[in-house]
């Protein structure tokens, strides 16, 4: 039997290579008045870039954001909008 405590956890470390929002086309934004606060855009975010404090809203940190959406895609209030990125 395998002991789960004594396996080691990896987990995404922000921008190792620097910061990468600079290449976006679009960003999301949440509309705080949709939002739910089910955590789901926190868990499906591939480049670990929203964070939530608790009882508050999610925050999406745009300088490692690479605006691909899937936060957008799994919101199930679709309170999460892809916007053109404005430079």
């Amino acid at each position: 039997m395998i002991d789960l405590s004594e396996i080691p956890v990896a987990k995404p470390a922000k921008g190792s290579a620097g910061k990468t929002g600079t290449w976006r086309v679009l960003r999301p934004v949440i509309r705080y008045d949709k939002c739910t606060r089910c955590r789901l855009c926190i868990m499906y975010c591939v480049e670990n870039t929203i964070d939530q404090e608790p009882n508050l809203y999610p925050k999406i940190d745009y300088d490692y954001c690479k605006g691909c959406g899937v936060c957008a895609q799994v919101c199930p209030t679709k309170a999460i909008a892809m916007v053109p990125e404005v430079k």
